[in-house]
């Protein structure tokens, strides 16, 4: 099956999302009518007005949760006990939502209390959605089981866990859902046991050409023991295609009890689902918005001292106010970082410089603004139209991302995310002078980013006010 019958199946998954909600919200109308007046005729019900309005913008609302806080993506990935018990929490947040928004001022007088009406329109809502999707699911499940959709699988590893796998899931109820079309070889052996089976097609440093050309959409890493050395350099690889292939491994048990591996779906007992997913959709939605509030805020209520610090940066030395710096944000696209100058005119005319302990290069007034970091203001500016966020990796200029990736390639992968005013690196290491300490911060910014959440943005916000208030910047 091709990716554009998927995405049509995608769309009647969603279609059967709107039919239910409007079937569900019709039902609650005409109960709800029932209860305020129980001799009020069905046509007249039907006729009136508000169910009309609640038909055009309700079911898109639940669209719109869905898309947010539910996974609309391809639906012979879904388990579907994992989408029942979304299903569940999501309905009831949505009825909270619409109590508190559309039905608040329910004028029915024969209302006591507003739990009888909840939990109706909550079981309306479940059971017909979770009967629609379940029912989807399962008739897509068993086109999985008769080989109908099948996904281009590449295996690395060519030896006997390989081999292992590869029989096992021939001899399981959805093996016809894989169509192998071979294996790399990670060992660099001249006889690969898998080769009876299916056809090695590349080694290790092909691995993305092998992706791109093949159009690969599932990777099993079924590499040996002695050949774990190498698995963070396959998932790197495979990082950059996280939101097109779906990645299976043979797990460590080390690593599992560790809690290095995120899980979704267990398969049997052989392979684990890897989970690369950086933030779940709703939380980068909830963090841009906090972003651009917060930003918006800052920036009305300190108006009054970006024009003290624009004054006393004109009065500190021959130059602009505002210093821009061209940076690489999200995805690896330039942008200009904007800063309160704090250097003397011209401070880089041989070539970029890191800032030092006495640089000599800096104001009077501009070691005041960064002991309190009053240099980064104007960048809530580049937050609120999207260049950075207020929590992410410090941003750098080409020159060094291109030193850093020599010795740590692993780098690449903070270019997936917006850069941020504030760091898990800057709090827990501060600035960075050299090269070897930019590597050192490296090592938490991974940390941030394996780790990305919520919590852990306002627990970076928390320890930067701490810093800010002890004048512990640079």
């Amino acid at each position: 099956m091709n990716p554009g019958q998927r995405r049509i199946e995608l769309f009647i998954y969603r279609f059967l999302d709107w039919l239910t909600a409007c079937v569900a919200w019709l039902l609650f109308f005409i109960y709800r009518k029932n209860l305020e007046n129980p001799n009020t005729d069905l046509s007249s019900i039907l006729s009136d007005p508000k169910l009309l309005q609640g038909l055009l913008i309700i079911p898109i609302g639940w669209l719109v949760l869905y898309s947010i806080f539910d996974k609309y993506s391809d639906i012979y990935r879904f388990s579907r006990w994992a989408t029942l018990k979304r299903t569940l929490s999501i309905s009831f947040f949505g009825v909270v939502l619409l109590f508190f928004t559309v039905l608040i001022d329910d004028t029915a007088n024969i209302y006591t209390t507003y739990i009888n009406p909840f939990f109706r329109l909550l079981g309306f809502h479940f059971f017909l959605t979770s009967l629609a999707r379940m029912t989807y699911l399962t008739i897509s499940k068993n086109r999985l089981k008769k080989g109908k959709v099948k996904y281009n699988t590449l295996i690395i590893g060519g030896d006997k866990n390989a081999v292992e796998i590869y029989n096992e899931l021939q001899d399981k109820v959805y093996g016809k859902a894989h169509n192998f079309i071979g294996f790399i070889d990670s060992n660099g052996k001249s006889v690969n046991h898998l080769a009876k089976e299916i056809p090695l097609i590349g080694k290790l440093p092909n691995l993305s050409l092998i992706i791109d050309e093949m159009n690969v959409e599932e990777v099993i890493i079924a590499i040996e023991t002695s050949e774990h050395n190498k698995l963070k350099n396959i998932l790197d690889v495979l990082y950059d295609y996280n939101d097109r292939i779906l990645v299976k491994i043979i797990p460590d048990m080390y690593d599992i009890m560790l809690g290095n591996v995120k899980l979704t779906h267990i398969y049997g007992t052989i392979l684990i689902e890897v989970d690369q997913e950086i933030m779940s959709r709703w939380e980068m939605i909830m963090k841009r918005l906090i972003d651009i509030a917060v930003a918006i805020i800052v920036l009305v209520v300190l108006s009054p001292l970006y024009l003290y610090i624009a004054l006393r940066v004109r009065l500190s030395s021959k130059g602009p106010i505002l210093y821009k710096q061209e940076r690489i944000g999200k995805n690896k696209k330039p942008f200009q970082i904007l800063k309160f100058r704090s250097m003397a005119e011209n401070a880089e005319k041989s070539g970029p410089q890191l800032s030092f302990d006495d640089d000599p290069r800096i104001t009077s007034w501009g070691r005041v603004m960064r002991k309190w970091r009053l240099d980064e203001l104007p960048q809530l500016y580049n937050v609120l139209i999207g260049e950075m966020s207020l929590v992410g990796p410090r941003p750098e200029r080409q020159f060094y991302i291109d030193q850093i990736q020599e010795r740590a390639p692993h780098y690449k992968h903070l270019l997936k995310i917006r850069p941020g005013i504030t760091s898990w690196g800057q709090v827990k290491y501060g600035y960075a002078s050299n090269l070897d300490q930019m590597l050192q911060r490296l090592k938490y910014d991974i940390i941030y980013l394996e780790n990305m959440s919520l919590g852990l943005d306002i627990k970076i916000l928390f320890y930067t006010i701490l810093v800010l208030f002890q004048g512990k910047g640079k």
